[in-house]
């Protein structure tokens, strides 16, 4: 070998000590950086005229598993949807409230079934006639703040949908730009790595909302497509098109139109969660909006129809006219069994022995279509109140099943539906955020390992000083021949 070829040899390796050197120092430097690939540097032997010429470096290369970083993208999206879908029940649950809350729809109840008892042992007194209809109105009341705090709830999904669908239509965008530019550069021939970086990056966030499988092509070229078979992104990127709406009510549906579905390159496409693109935290917020939080409406809704229905009957107030309401009406008027819909943020406390509203205390003791007070010691009217709540029937709408209940059984199995979905949510979200937790371990594992980086950084500083003491070498071999 001569010495032209040695000192060429000696520089391709200093050339290479330094690329590695600069890969250790990328990898340390992002050990902590979320979405960064370990770069490894790959090198080959240098041939020129068919004769060895040192190395060359070949590439730098990402180290992703993709295989693992699909499996993790799906988990991230079903955490978000089971944690979006538990955290509501969650909420129901306290709405509704549990029975050891003193403040809940159970408690409640037992406080007027409570009041009736005293107030039917002394009928002549206006206090505990007045306690009765104060526990009577914030049953009413309590039904009126779930009935709103569903709605609002509903509200609330619309605009994170509409939010959702805007990032996801601006992300594609970026991920297709990303596409030309790493092609661009590849072709150029510089370094994309960190631009794959970025794009994987905008995946993952991607895939939180709607799931996604990403499928490779030719020149570090991606595609996109959702696990129910939508085209995100071929080529060109899909426009999903949503309109939010700014209020809600109880009676407006997606299927009559009142509410925004999904369109794909302005294609009305299933919004629901288990269709094209569900099983994020976009799929959740349908389910929320046009499925959960309409069933729970529907069942607080069926209860306040019972309860108005039981104290409407004439045979526990003969002094009410026909057709009209009892203690409990909607919005003041008797029930419309053809407009149950949102009944629950409907139902009042009757006014004629509300003080408040220009009735009569002593209504409640004589009934409500008195027109004069009674004997004052008469609690017939109160204990046949007291019997009305405690009866049971067969609930006129609802999904509660052929049972007969009392209305605070009614008001059980209610809260208990409820819990039994929240605890099912909740086991599903456990178990979707143990196989994240033990999905993301595994991708930790292969990311930098600092340590491991130190060690390389002690390899390429012992090349550099064998690179280097090859070259002092070749100068003093020179330095020598030119003293001849």
């Amino acid at each position: 070998m001569s010495i032209s070829q040695s000192l060429s040899n000696a520089l391709s390796g200093l050339n290479a000590a330094s690329r590695m050197a600069e890969v250790v120092a990328s990898n340390t430097s992002n050990a902590l950086t979320e979405g960064y690939a370990r770069r490894e540097i790959r090198l080959g032997a240098q041939v020129l005229g068919g004769d060895g010429a040192g190395v060359r470096v070949l590439s730098v290369d990402r180290m992703v598993n993709e295989s693992l970083r699909s499996d993790l993208r799906l988990a991230d999206a079903a955490v978000g949807n089971a944690s979006l879908r538990s955290d509501f029940l969650t909420q129901l649950e306290g709405w509704l409230g549990t029975p050891e809350d003193p403040n809940s729809l159970s408690q409640k109840l037992a406080d007027f079934e409570a009041t009736l008892i005293e107030a039917s042992s002394r009928p002549d007194s206006n206090e505990r006639l007045a306690a009765v209809l104060d526990s009577a109105d914030a049953i009413a009341t309590h039904l009126n703040t779930v009935s709103r705090s569903l709605q609002q709830s509903r509200i609330s999904a619309d605009q994170q949908i509409a939010d959702q669908v805007a990032f996801l239509n601006e992300s594609l965008a970026q991920i297709d730009e990303l596409n030309a530019t790493i092609l661009s550069e590849r072709a150029s021939g510089h370094d994309a790595n960190a631009l794959l970086d970025q794009r994987q990056a905008l995946v993952d966030q991607v895939s939180q909302i709607v799931p996604v499988r990403q499928v490779a092509r030719e020149n570090d070229q991606i595609a996109l497509f959702t696990t129910g078979g939508a085209v995100l992104l071929e080529g060109n990127p899909a426009q999903i098109g949503f309109t939010p709406t700014g209020i809600i009510t109880a009676d407006m549906t997606q299927d009559t139109g009142a509410l925004s579905g999904l369109t794909l390159n302005g294609m009305a496409i299933s919004s629901a969660d288990d269709r094209v693109m569900g099983g994020g935290t976009l799929g959740a917020l349908f389910a929320i909006r046009d499925e959960i939080a309409p069933e729970a409406q529907s069942q607080i809704d069926a209860y306040a129809r019972d309860l108005i229905t039981r104290f409407s009957d004439p045979a526990v107030d003969p002094t009410l006219p026909l057709g009209a309401p009892g203690l409990f009406t909607e919005n003041g008027g008797p029930l419309d069994p053809l407009n149950e819909i949102g009944l629950a943020s409907r139902i009042k406390i009757n006014g004629l022995a509300d003080p408040a509203q220009g009735g009569a205390l002593w209504r409640l003791r004589d009934g409500l279509g008195s027109t004069a007070p009674g004997p004052v010691g008469n609690s017939e009217q109160i204990s046949a109140l007291a019997d009305a709540l405690r009866q049971e029937t067969l609930p006129a709408s609802g999904d509660f099943g052929p049972s007969l209940r009392s209305s605070s059984g009614l008001a059980a199995d209610m809260l208990s539906r409820v819990s039994s979905a929240r605890q099912s949510a909740q086991s599903r979200e456990t178990f979707a955020s143990t196989r994240h937790e033990t999905l993301n371990t595994m991708a930790l594992s292969e990311g930098v390992d600092t340590d491991q980086e130190m060690q390389n950084l002690l390899r390429v500083e012992e090349l550099y000083a064998a690179n280097a003491r090859v070259i002092q070498t070749v100068d003093a071999l020179i330095q020598q021949l030119l003293e001849l």
